[in-house]
């Protein structure tokens, strides 16, 4: 049973197939010499068992071969089976083995990760729409936090994701990545390539769940090719994210002068720039990678395919109209109405094409952006996991845009650059633009 636990460095663990590409991704790094934090990774194949000792197989094969409540009857069954029975004797010993190895020093964190089969491929991130535990200090929230893993491919968001890219949750599995954690003074992401071939990185203070969650408007950071510094935007980083035994990633104030302090100095900034080129060079492509700074130096979370957009030329008549600046996302143009919501009971209102302008920029917005023609929020950076999402689905995207929801009128005419990072306006009694006057009026 010990061959479905591997440490992180194993040759073995960089099989996509068996542990998943985060996790796979991580060993690749790892075996390349960068700084990837220890651990293990547990092979999917735990997760097939599990399912086996519990006899789910039969109600797996159901979920998306029934419709309507019978269908959401299934999955209830799989995500509340694999939460809440016990994980099967024979898996626990050597997953207990391994978690007491990680958090052997007394009182050390651990972190318990997921990384289906599905998640962080080109075209298919998941990003946000899977579960992550930090700071668990017990086996046993180590073990709800392993069953929680495997349930969370059964949980609404996941299964939503999932059917618009006509997967099915029965033909895949859950692995899972055990490692500490990272006590991190700042953390972000990166993106390896942006439309104008530069690299940018987002930073904030503490844990990265705030940016990745899209709470604060981080810090943008943007590199030359060559890793080099060429401009550094500090953001609004009002709360940090911070991790206490037991409780996982909590919030707390930052104080004022800090909000608006570079998290990186020039050093720093210019060394996590060769390092995104780095991760480039080793994965062979455009990259987008999640990073925590702690007393030692930077350690590398997450590196997963990047998807990026060309630039487009806006219309010049759309240049004489208000605007407001944020961090792009990297992919396209577009127009629709603006749809203004200050929160999730509101969604309803979103209507296809239109361009969905909110606060926080939560991957629990996922489900709408099917609908939208473009995103627009006030929190947020170009690596949050919702920025993931919106660059896989070719959509529009600024986020970070101070004031949006105050400034720009709901229903004008909005045109959204996700690759400048510049959301514009018509006033409500300006004609839209030739062309468009069909598109509205539908």
């Amino acid at each position: 049973m010990t061959s479905l636990i591997l440490p992180l460095h194993a040759p073995e663990a960089a099989d996509a197939a068996r542990f998943g590409p985060k996790a796979a991704n991580l060993a690749a790094l790892c075996r390349a010499g960068l700084p990837v934090p220890p651990g293990f990774c547990v092979d999917a194949e735990a997760y097939r068992r599990q399912v086996a000792a519990l006899g789910l197989q039969q109600t797996a094969r159901s979920t998306f071969a029934a419709e309507g409540p019978a269908a959401r009857r299934h999955a209830l069954e799989m995500k509340l089976a694999l939460l809440d029975r016990p994980v099967d004797p024979a898996l626990l010993e050597p997953l207990l083995a391994a978690w007491r190895t990680i958090t052997a020093p007394a009182g050390a964190l651990g972190v318990v990760r997921s990384s289906a089969l599905v998640e962080d491929r080109f075209g298919s991130s998941f990003a946000g729409q899977f579960e992550s535990y930090l700071g668990v200090d017990s086996e046993a929230d180590f073990q709800t936090a392993v069953r929680a893993c495997w349930a969370a491919l059964w949980s609404t968001r996941a299964l939503r994701y999932m059917a618009t890219h006509d997967l099915d949750p029965a033909d895949t599995a859950m692995a899972i990545l055990l490692q500490p954690l990272v006590p991190a003074i700042a953390a972000g992401g990166g993106l390896s390539r942006t439309a104008e071939g530069e690299m940018v990185a987002n930073a904030a203070w503490g844990l990265g769940s705030a940016i990745a969650q899209g709470e604060v408007a981080p810090d943008r950071i943007v590199f030359g090719r060559d890793g080099g510094v060429l401009a550094v935007d500090v953001g609004r980083k009002e709360h940090r994210g911070d991790c206490t035994h037991g409780h996982g990633a909590t919030g707390r104030p930052v104080a004022g002068t800090l909000a608006g302090t570079p998290c990186l100095d020039e050093a720093r900034a210019a060394e996590l720039g060769r390092l995104l080129r780095r991760v480039e060079d080793v994965m062979g492509m455009p990259v987008e990678i999640e990073w925590a700074l702690d007393e030692t130096g930077f350690a590398l979370l997450q590196a997963r395919p990047l998807q990026v957009g060309s630039a487009v030329v806006p219309d010049d008549v759309w240049l004489k109209h208000p605007q407001l600046h944020g961090n792009p996302a990297g992919i396209g143009w577009g127009t629709g109405r603006a749809c203004v919501v200050s929160c999730e009971c509101e969604l309803t209102r979103v209507g296809p094409g239109d361009v969905l302008v909110t606060r926080v920029a939560s991957p629990a917005l996922s489900h709408v952006l099917p609908l939208v023609g473009g995103l627009v929020t006030e929190l947020g950076g170009s690596t949050s996991h919702l920025a993931s999402l919106a660059r896989e689905r070719g959509i529009p995207t600024v986020l970070g845009v101070p004031d949006a929801t105050r400034r720009i009128p709901d229903g004008a005419l909005v045109a959204v650059d996700g690759v400048a990072g510049v959301v514009r306006w018509m006033r409500r009694n300006e004609a839209p633009l030739p062309g468009l006057s069909a598109a509205l009026a539908g």
